[in-house]
């Protein structure tokens, strides 16, 4: 497991968020004031998912199937962290 921080920047927004070691993509992202689809937090809903366009997500959510994981398109930002230092996102 990747409990390190890395970047996670936002393609269509331009813009570049740490996400800190204790926190979510998605928390950091709110805490930035950036708008993003959630209703669970828990990994299990997919309403926050999000196409991956670079890096390599790490999957912690329980909705994608093993062939979607290994896809490596889509991430789960509620509860899904990266593996790379640099995770780019079609937000």
């Amino acid at each position: 497991m990747s409990d390190n921080s890395f970047e996670v920047h936002l393609a269509r927004k331009g813009i570049t968020v740490i996400v800190n070691s204790d926190e979510s993509i998605l928390d950091a992202l709110l805490f930035a004031g950036v708008q993003a689809p959630y209703l669970c937090m828990e990994g299990s809903c997919s309403t926050c998912q999000v196409a991956v366009l670079d890096g390599i997500p790490e999957h912690r959510d329980s909705v994608l199937t093993g062939a979607q994981r290994e896809a490596q398109n889509v991430i789960m930002i509620c509860c899904s962290r990266s593996y790379s230092s640099r995770l780019v996102l079609d937000l």
